[in-house]
This record gives C-alpha cells, sequence and structure tokens, in this order.
C-alpha cells in the first residue's frame, strides 16, 4: 500500500513495546524524491497547473523586460507561489475524494468545489496583484503614462 518506505511502520513489521529500536528515518534525499514526483505528477496530470506555469513565466519575462525593484519580485514570487500551491492542494484534495468515494456523492462533490473555488479565489486575487505591480512600469514603458 503506498510506499513503505516512507513510514516504516506500515510495512507489516510488528513491534513489541520494550527494547524496541525505532526503525531508521527517512533520508533526506528520499523526501525530495517524493516531492518531485508530486510536482511531475501535478504537471503531467493537470492542464490548469501548466496553465499557471505558462503565466508565471509570461510575468516573469515581463518583469525582467521591466526591470522590477526586488520587492515587487518577492511580491510576484509569493504570488505565483500561492497560486502553484493552492493548485497542488487542490489536486491533492480531488485525488483523496476519489479514493474515498469512487462514486457520486454530493458531499465528495462539495469538497472539490470548494478546493476548485479556493483556486479560482487566489488566481483572481494574483491577477489584481499582478496588474498593480507590472501596469504602471507597463503603461509607463509603452508611452500610455
Amino acid at each position: 500500500m503506498g510506499h513503505p518506505e516512507r513510514n516504516p511502520t506500515y510495512a507489516g513489521r510488528q513491534y513489541h513495546a520494550a527494547g524496541v529500536k525505532p526503525p531508521c528515518r527517512m533520508s533526506f534525499f528520499k523526501g525530495f524524491r517524493f516531492a518531485a514526483e508530486g510536482l511531475v505528477y501535478v504537471f503531467h496530470s493537470q492542464r490548469n497547473f501548466r496553465v499557471h506555469m505558462v503565466v508565471a513565466t509570461a510575468v516573469g519575462l515581463v518583469g525582467l523586460w521591466l526591470r522590477l525593484p526586488v520587492l515587487s519580485w518577492a511580491i510576484l514570487a509569493l504570488t505565483v507561489g500561492g497560486v502553484l500551491v493552492t493548485e497542488i492542494f487542490n489536486t491533492a484534495a480531488e485525488s483523496l475524494v476519489d479514493l474515498v468515494s469512487p462514486d457520486y456523492h454530493p458531499v465528495a462533490k462539495r469538497i472539490k468545489d470548494l478546493t476548485a473555488g479556493a483556486v479560482l479565489v487566489v488566481a483572481i486575487v494574483s491577477v489584481v496583484i499582478g496588474l498593480l505591480i507590472l501596469g504602471p512600469p507597463l503603461l509607463a514603458k509603452l508611452g500610455f503614462a
């Protein structure tokens, strides 16, 4: 079931209370491997995540062209990161709901709708932040301000 190396207690071993050595901790680098597997999964399976990545790249290129100050970069990075993390949590929630409720259930639908709504809210806020940060220097660079 899953990856037993992530939690050795699931490997089917029985441990006695007295004199038991705890199982070896997962290596530091294995944790990164599992995280990378998750990122690869979300990238390959979620079209919206790929769309967010394209938009983030475009924002980054425009920011480079405009030579944004460091504080603007920090705000944009946090904003883009928030959108991507929310999309990852949405994917995780959808996967969990599919696992525990393979058939249609109104509560399962509500959970999926709520997490999708969270992504939408964060995406809308990120567009507003992007316009506030990129808008004025972009208009000035194009000669409209």
